[in-house]
């Protein structure tokens, strides 16, 4: 079997007869490891259920998989963009069933959760041809004797291989050994089992019709029959919401007597509120980008935003530049060639302030006219590569520009013919 053929993402079956995923088998293996305080498991494949951990990811995903990313290549103090260069075909569709921007967001998703991800770099006489991505959870990487680093990979037929880092393209997080990037789930599954935990408590709660429940009482003996018959009779017509306020028929003396709801109860709602606000910390988000607007305004959502780039993107996007300009440029063109990703998009102002902004740069020799419109996406105009300089600005004390030598002055009266 060939090894574009092992590397289908299905392995196994489960007990209900579906495909097990190699990350459903390591999120099993490492289930022992992953319990939290509460209890409760914590994996990065069921922390996706937790909304606020949902909404982080895709928010980060997504708005790393819109970005256009070019190939360039550095000629004296000018970058040209290499658009049909073999780097930026495999870029544009990394392989046969994946876009660019699904590619990419598969990317940001994998080291949101686990701190790294995984491609297989297929290649044929030295040339890129495509980038084949792993399943999560089934590469583990590992350093030599030698002090090389070497990737045990686990394919979806059961069989494992041994493959070098000229074989694989990895993208790590942040690491605290150098070879595998540490996974924000993993290190974070208490505060995600406490989130888990809570939504699980206020599912039960209003499971029961948002109340905490009740007692039944009688100065009778019930026999054992008739006991569990009361209380099957009694859960049946009046547990759960849909029967609430229902009206309830009590027999043999029984009397209903409701439980006050406990200060838990009552708060739940505040610890839900709490985490995530926690969870949108530990993923960098501003909190408006997952739908709470409690605290933004008009006069600082803009900032926020831009915040959210310099701080919760840039930091994915320098890595996945930098493990391609390393890994994926030929060595012959590394310094020369690279990547890059265009945000400028993301980094736009309002209308106004962006007025002001290419005025003032325009006015400066800062920007030409057509750098402004392809910032703006336009094409560009007949005489807009000029770069403007202020008459008024010396440079030691002398204008910027020459003025020009002035023209010497002729005699207007006709010179006479010599004899």
């Amino acid at each position: 079997m060939g090894l574009l053929q092992r590397l289908n993402p299905f392995a196994g079956n489960t007990k209900s007869g579906q495909p097990m995923t190699s990350a459903d088998l390591a999120d099993v293996l490492l289930a022992a490891d992953t319990s939290s305080d509460t209890g409760v498991t914590v994996t990065p494949a069921n922390a996706m259920y937790v909304g606020p951990v949902f909404a982080c990811v895709r928010v980060l995903s997504e708005s790393v998989g819109v970005l256009p990313i070019k190939v360039y290549e550095q000629q004296g103090e000018s970058q040209v963009a290499k658009p049909g260069s073999q780097l930026a075909k495999v870029l544009a569709k990394p392989n046969d069933f994946q876009t660019c921007q699904e590619f990419l967001e598969m990317a940001v998703a994998h080291l949101a959760l686990r701190g790294n991800f995984y491609a297989y770099k297929n290649t044929f006489n030295g040339k890129l041809l495509e980038l084949i991505p792993f399943a999560a959870g089934s590469v583990t990487p590992r350093i030599t004797e030698k002090h090389e680093v070497v990737y045990d990979v686990s394919f979806a037929n059961g069989t494992r291989d041994i493959m070098t880092g000229d074989q694989i393209f990895h993208v790590k997080g942040f690491s605290t050994d150098g070879i595998v990037g540490l996974g924000p789930i993993a290190h974070a599954r208490q505060s995600i089992g406490l989130a888990r935990a809570t939504e699980k408590h206020g599912g039960r709660l209003f499971k029961n019709g948002a109340q905490p429940g009740g007692v039944l009482s009688t100065n009778e003996q019930l026999k054992p029959e008739t006991f569990e018959r009361v209380k099957q009779s009694w859960n049946e017509k009046h547990q759960g919401v849909d029967n609430a306020h229902k009206v309830a028929i009590l027999e043999a003396g029984l009397s209903y007597q409701s439980i006050g709801m406990t200060s838990g109860d009552a708060q739940f709602l505040e610890t839900r509120k709490y985490q995530r606000s926690e969870i949108a910390g530990i993923f960098r988000v501003p909190l408006h980008k997952i739908g709470d607007l409690d605290k933004a305004t008009f006069s600082n959502i803009e900032s926020q935003g831009q915040e959210f780039v310099t701080d919760s993107l840039l930091p994915y996007l320098t890595r996945i530049e930098q493990r391609i300009n390393t890994t994926l440029v030929a060595e012959s063109q590394r310094g020369k060639v690279f990547v890059k990703f265009t945000v400028n998009a993301l980094m736009r102002g309002d209308m106004k302030a962006r007025a002001e902004y290419y005025t003032k740069q325009m006015q400066n020799g800062v920007l030409s006219p057509n750098e402004i419109r392809a910032l703006e996406d336009m094409n560009p105009r007949e005489g807009g590569d000029i770069y403007l300089t202020p008459m008024n600005m010396l440079i030691n004390g002398k204008p910027a520009v020459d003025e020009p030598a002035p023209e010497p002055e002729t005699d207007s009266e006709a010179t006479p013919d010599a004899d």
